[in-house]
């Protein structure tokens, strides 16, 4: 989820070296500083509920236990794409479900998907706590597969607690951030809610899919063959983060992606091995499936990758109204394109303009090349193969008002043009996007509280929500979902490194950059203004005057 999540809220410390912290194991005390090194704090004089100051304290009280569970969370691997750990994970999530105290839960056999496949368990709770207002958590148990496990400086799967500067204790795993480590926060918000009062502040409604890092083919089954588990839901809340320099946004749509698989062989081209791989050493008489795939790649998009060359793949894109662009501006403003860079590993931007790489990452539009394979698939030494099968994986992302049934009959049509009839498209899954309003009075009660928190805080308006990011919004929200409900994404906490070695947490903050004990705070902060127990919630026109 959200790429480019850790660069575009980097307007802090670059990283540097780590150590291993101390109590880095994942029993006994663990020493965590609840508030570490930070220069953020909460504006006690915003906080109007005599319940939040004494759950603020015991999450403080609690932290070494609240990291402990993330730990073991990280510790089951739960990978989607290749299955590994997924029922078992899906058990351990109905199991915080239970534990919380839901009076139901079950993990969801989904069956196939419409597109062919089998979908992983969703797991589904309800927890009725007598409530005037029903909020749905969405959440994701898989991951990413491990794919070059020499870059981690830590087992992915131990959830091992380092020091990488500014921050004294980072949590190192698969899933830190994308996403077991803010919706452990989220749990651990919610338990020390009840602990402390008996009771949630609102009723509370699970859906957790195993299927986010495969396009979510189970979850688009659940909700389409279950939108009546959410009837009564009044909003959803997702998790979320803030940046590095103390900023953050209340988030609502999300951008379209679709994922192709092209594939060519020398059974359906009529040419090269038929059957299998053959030796190399027969190219000298031999045609080459590899060769025509790389050729016809060469026609999709520039040189540089960075525009895609299917006819009209732009047509139907949707201009980006002034106040859209007015709020992407407010955006780069204090955007740092060097240190963004540094923090997402990479050399550099497409462009050195900050407005015009927040446009590109909220707004824009890409065909990537996922990976490629087929034949010799081992670095170094040599063996000659000439494969008869290659296979390239690619995503689009797309925005208003594209859609991924027209890219893929665009695609077909260039590439029947082009003499390549015989490359096979196969469509692995499609997420389309949606574009929310967000001024309800949920996001204006985030708004309110993430502002408590001592964080600056991009304001809600009327203003259609700004793309970026995929994530399944579309089956909550939008012209597509059968439930259509405000969604407010809005948290403190941070992590970086997601789908990449070294995926991390924050545990203990540092300037302006809060810690998991002020990540679980922002979550109680922001249901009890939700549920309207926190003071009165700000206006539109309130908002716009303190902005």
């Amino acid at each position: 989820m959200a790429i480019l999540a850790a660069g575009l809220s980097a307007c802090g410390q670059e990283e540097s070296n780590d150590t291993v912290a101390e109590g880095s194991s994942s029993s006994g005390s663990l020493g965590i500083r609840p508030q570490g090194d930070e220069e953020i704090a909460i504006d006690m004089s915003k906080i109007h509920n005599e319940d939040l100051p004494l759950i603020y304290d015991y999450i403080d009280e609690h932290i070494d236990e609240h990291v402990v569970n993330l730990q073991r969370w990280i510790q089951q691997p739960s990978i989607s794409n290749t299955g590994e750990g997924i029922q078992e994970s899906a058990e351990m999530v109905k199991g915080f479900f239970d534990q919380l105290g839901c009076q139901k839960s079950e993990v969801y056999d989904v069956g196939e998907t419409k597109w062919g496949q089998q979908g992983n368990p969703v797991v589904y709770a309800h927890c009725d706590e007598g409530a005037e207002k029903t909020i749905v958590f969405y959440w994701m148990y898989d991951t990413m597969p491990i794919t070059q496990p020499d870059l981690w400086k830590a087992p992915p799967f131990e959830g091992r607690l380092v020091e990488q500067a500014p921050y004294k204790k980072v949590l190192i795993g698969r899933g830190a951030t994308n996403s077991k480590g803010p919706q452990m926060a989220m749990w651990n918000a919610l338990m020390s809610i009840k602990a402390v009062t008996g009771k949630l502040p609102v009723n509370v409604i699970f859906v957790a899919e195993g299927d986010e890092e495969r396009m979510s083919i189970g979850y688009n089954q659940f909700i389409t063959d279950h939108p009546e588990l959410f009837e009564d839901a009044d909003a959803m809340y997702r998790f979320s983060s803030q940046s590095a320099g103390g900023g953050t946004s209340i988030r609502a749509g999300s951008e379209g992606c679709l994922f192709v698989e092209l594939i060519t062989s020398g059974e359906n081209w009529g040419r090269g091995p038929v059957r299998s791989n053959i030796h190399g050493g027969n190219k000298r008489s031999v045609d080459a499936p590899a060769w025509r795939h790389v050729q016809m790649l060469s026609h999709l998009t520039s040189p540089d990758g960075n525009t895609v060359k299917i006819p009209g793949f732009y047509d139907d894109i949707e201009p980006l109204t002034p106040a859209v662009e007015e709020r992407l501006r407010g955006m780069a403003e204090n955007f740092d394109a060097k240190i963004a860079a540094d923090n997402l590993g990479v050399a550099r931007f497409i462009s050195d303009d900050p407005y015009e790489i927040v446009k590109m990452a909220r707004a824009g539009t890409a065909m990537n090349m996922d990976g490629i394979w087929g034949g010799n698939m081992f670095e170094g030494g040599s063996g000659a193969i000439l494969p008869n099968r290659i296979v390239s994986k690619h995503n689009f992302r797309y925005v208003p008002n594209m859609s991924g049934p027209d890219i893929v009959r665009k695609l077909r049509a260039y590439l029947d043009d082009l003499g390549y009839q015989d490359v096979e498209i196969n469509v692995v899954g499609d997420v389309p996007w949606a574009k929310t309003q967000s001024d309800s009075e949920y996001h204006r009660a985030a708004y309110s509280a993430l502002q408590a928190m001592g964080l600056t805080v991009t304001p809600p308006s009327n203003v259609e929500a700004i793309m970026g990011g995929y994530w399944p919004a579309y089956l909550f929200a939008g012209r597509e979902s059968p439930i259509d409900i405000p969604i407010v994404a809005g948290m403190a906490g941070l992590g970086g490194n997601s789908h990449a070695a070294n995926e991390y947490y924050v545990i203990e903050g540092a300037g302006k950059t809060y810690g998991m004990a002020g990540a679980e705070k922002s979550v109680v902060t922001v249901l009890y203004s939700m549920a309207g127990l926190n003071g009165p919630i700000a206006s539109m026109e309130e908002i716009a005057q303190v902005q």
